[in-house]
């Protein structure tokens, strides 16, 4: 949600705040526009994320925002960077921790359901989606419970919970303001920090007066803020349960952590008598002092923060009160055996890839077709369907920008790239790509016709008329101008210039 100028974004002495989200500077839509909707998914056909980001471009305003929005936090992040001369140090501790407990994770599952059963937890373990939202149901049922409040947690939407339970008659409420937004639109999240970045404020206003009954136009952020507070919390303080995800559980003590600035996760674990924890197998951390390295990396990596408001840790379930916690692998394991792609479950979900990533902040998270979106999305997703996400590595620059800012070193450019070859050596490249590629490969591999062919490229660039070199076989021409044509490339350069000089020097050196 984009913000306006307020007393509380400025100090006493008049400087604008510096740290957190709801600080950055105001970005304001010249007009309304209609909300560009995410890839449309065909069952198990390919993602067409080309056509969903054709869309997204061609709405103006909700470009520039999303654009800018997230460069801001991509600076904001940087600023954190250089304001702490351990950046690189705690970035290394990080990754060596995650690659420990990934190496010894059977261990260290093992010791943290221990240590919860004997904080009076009660631990279920989940193999995929299917299971983890038949086990949440059956919790629910056991408790006649008919509605649950729930804080953001990316691998319920992983699992298709929501949807799940709510045809099994349950009703779910969800309390972080952008997961909110989202299932009053019926709309997924389109990133994993801020799941509704995508929207500006028309479109959030919009939503509300259909569905929550706000003044029509109405687009001023506190009053809609204000009228989704007031009313979630009557839902919140009537609710049968409650649901957090987790995005840290320790072995060694048994605590899930969760990090959040909304404190919609304390309320979703404490004011029912009922709690339940999904959380994936890969949030693991074997000991509590290994919990302040990825504090400090977590926040100012994601909104350019020092720290999350709220930092909570259940440890046991309260008195009189129960708590359930769902281990879910859903694909984890297998992904932990692929010698290419495991180091991707050190992913802390903090969405920083996704900020600094240029065919994302132009795209949308939406155009992606699943939960995870931008870079990490183009390593996790394909382990989940190989042919249906099998577009995804393509949707990246492979700039290694993302590798940059990764907290944990996760070589993302890298394993996009590896995605690519197996999607060529599995034969899930589009068959006109594929021989475009092979052709390219003939011209490449080829010196005398690779120069033939920037020879006749040239010309044709500046001889041809516009409506020719603009044609539908030109996807480069359809969003940019095509470069200008060199004097000169470099092989006629170094013929002219240097290849005598370079003799010369050759010969001298055998005769020597």
């Amino acid at each position: 949600m984009s913000m306006t100028d307020n007393d509380s974004s400025f100090d006493q002495n008049g400087k604008r705040l510096e740290n957190a989200e709801a600080t950055s500077r105001p970005i304001h839509a010249k007009q309304r526009e209609a909300q560009p909707k995410g890839a449309i998914d065909r069952g198990n056909k390919p993602i067409d994320h080309a056509e969903a980001a054709k869309r997204f471009l061609a709405a103006p305003e909700h470009l520039k925002f999303h654009d800018e929005r997230l460069w801001d936090l991509r600076q904001k992040r940087d600023k954190q960077m250089h304001g702490l001369p351990e950046w690189e140090e705690l970035r290394s501790l990080a990754s060596a921790i995650k690659e420990h407990t990934l190496t010894h994770l059977d261990t260290y599952l093992e010791q943290f359901e221990a240590a919860a059963i004997a904080n009076g937890a009660t631990v279920h373990w989940a193999k995929d989606g299917d299971e983890h939202n038949r086990i949440v149901l059956g919790i629910l049922r056991d408790h006649n419970a008919k509605t649950l409040i729930k804080s953001k947690s990316m691998l319920t939407e992983e699992c298709g919970m929501r949807h799940f339970l709510t045809d099994q008659g349950i009703t779910i409420t969800e309390t972080d303001l952008g997961e909110r937004i989202q299932q009053l639109d019926n709309e997924a999240p389109s990133h994993v920090v801020v799941p509704s970045v995508h929207k500006l404020r028309s479109d959030i206003s919009d939503v509300f007066a259909r569905t929550l009954g706000t003044e029509p136009g109405n687009d001023d952020p506190h009053y809609l803020a204000e009228s989704q507070r007031m009313t979630t919390r009557p839902l919140i303080l009537e609710a049968d349960a409650g649901m957090t995800g987790g995005n840290f559980i320790i072995a060694e003590t048994g605590t899930v952590v969760t990090c959040t600035n909304e404190g919609n996760a304390d309320l979703s674990a404490n004011t029912p008598k009922l709690h339940i924890v999904s959380v994936g197998i890969e949030k693991l951390l074997p000991r509590v002092e290994h919990l302040g390295v990825f504090i400090r990396l977590l926040s100012r990596s994601a909104l350019g923060s020092p720290i999350t408001q709220y930092t909570s840790h259940f440890r046991a379930p309260r008195r009189g009160a129960e708590m359930h916690i769902v281990l879910v692998d859903n694909g984890r394991s297998a992904r932990l055996a692929l010698p290419e792609f495991w180091t991707s479950l050190k992913c802390i979900r903090c969405g920083a890839c996704m900020n600094t990533c240029p065919v994302y902040r132009r795209s949308g998270g939406l155009s992606y077709g699943f939960t995870y979106s931008g870079p990490i999305g183009l390593v996790i997703d394909p382990t989940f369907n190989k042919h249906k996400f099998s577009n995804l590595p393509f949707a990246s620059t492979l700039n290694g920008s993302c590798t940059n800012v990764c907290p944990t070193k996760i070589n993302l450019h890298e394993q996009i790239y590896a995605w690519r070859k197996v999607m060529a050596d599995t034969h899930e490249v589009p068959f006109a790509k594929k021989t475009v590629m092979q052709a390219a490969g003939v011209v490449l591999g080829n010196p005398k016709l690779y120069r033939a062919a920037i020879a006749t490229a040239d010309k044709a660039l500046f001889s041809l008329p516009r409506f020719a070199l603009y044609s539908r076989m030109n996807a480069w021409g359809k969003g940019r101008e095509n470069p200008a044509t060199p004097g000169q490339n470099f092989h006629v350069w170094w013929a002219k210039n240097r290849a005598a000089k370079a003799a010369t020097a050759k010969n001298g050196a055998v005769k020597s």
